[in-house]
């Protein structure tokens, strides 16, 4: 004899959350969304206040610790190669596709008006005006200033910034400043070795891909690209760097929190460095057209 076993359904109710748990969520309200409006603009201004104030004290501390002669210079080799290790092979690597894709895209066009002549111009304005200060930037943005503020970060959540300040030293003078000092000493590096190879990969695709003479294409940028682009290209990647510095210094010596707190410095490092980077590169840019047009070498 075998046994049937029959299903018996179960009206289960949905359970409720308790009060706690509805307390707890958060509530949209017309008020909040005012509270909201009202304290964000105070918070910007005080955090561009404080930003202020770092960077006053950076450039306080630079300035008498190199007259004073008591730079740590152990302590900024060490940062310079710690960021050259993050920034220089993927500088290598993203300088190549910016060239080449400078003269794929104008030489086509060219081709069409015949202009191949104007190959090597079109580089000289694309990746030297542009493309090598907002790659280094970008590249500082997101491999420096993650490795900045992690470091700070970790350090403050570690509470080893308030033993520091206990034992009557700055944190500014003790762990920024050599970082400062480190990353606007690799800036220029990283945008010259940005400009040698976007060009150089402008050249060999212009001279195999677009039948461009390589005596023409040296001539049209020698013509188009002066020595004043060049300038203002390190003068970017210097400034890039600054701002990179003290971003993400600031939030990390901020971080609160344990390692969420740390997480959320480094990621609000990098989208403020990036913003930062592209507002000031539009106003340098202009600076340069209005002061220094463009024109024939």
């Amino acid at each position: 004899m075998t046994s049937v076993k029959v299903p018996i359904a179960v009206d289960v109710a949905p359970i409720e959350p308790d009060a706690a748990e509805k307390r707890r969520r958060p509530r949209l309200s017309i008020a909040a969304v005012g509270k909201y409006l009202k304290d964000t603009p105070i918070r910007s201004l005080a955090t561009l206040g404080r930003s202020g104030e770092l960077a006053v004290n950076i450039l306080k501390y630079t300035v008498s610790d190199t007259i004073a002669l008591r730079l740590p210079l152990e302590e900024v080799a060490t940062q310079m190669w710690k960021l050259l290790k993050v920034t220089a092979l993927p500088a290598l690597l993203m300088a190549v596709p910016i060239g080449a894709e400078v003269s794929v895209q104008v030489g086509g066009i060219m081709n069409q008006v015949g202009a191949n002549s104007l190959a090597g111009a079109a580089s000289g304005l694309g990746v030297v005006g542009q493309g090598a200060p907002m790659a280094a930037g970008l590249l500082m943005s997101g491999a420096a200033a993650s490795a900045i503020a992690s470091d700070l970060g970790a350090r403050a959540i570690r509470e080893e910034i308030e033993a520091i300040r206990v034992m009557g030293i700055d944190p500014v003078q003790r762990l920024v400043v050599p970082r400062f000092i480190a990353m606007v000493a690799i800036a220029p590096m990283l945008c010259i070795v940005i400009v040698a190879a976007g060009v150089a990969a402008g050249l060999v695709i212009s001279a195999n891909v677009n039948d461009v003479v390589p005596g023409s294409f040296w001539q049209s940028f020698g013509s188009f690209a002066t020595p004043t682009d060049l300038v203002f290209s390190v003068l970017k990647s210097v400034i890039f760097a600054a701002l990179v510095v003290l971003i993400a210094s600031l939030r990390g010596l901020e971080a609160k929190g344990g390692p969420k707190g740390v997480a959320n410095a480094v990621n609000a490092s990098v989208v403020l460095s990036v913003f930062c980077i592209f507002m000031t590169n539009l106003v340098v840019s202009q600076i340069q057209m209005m002061f220094f047009p463009a024109r024939l070498a």
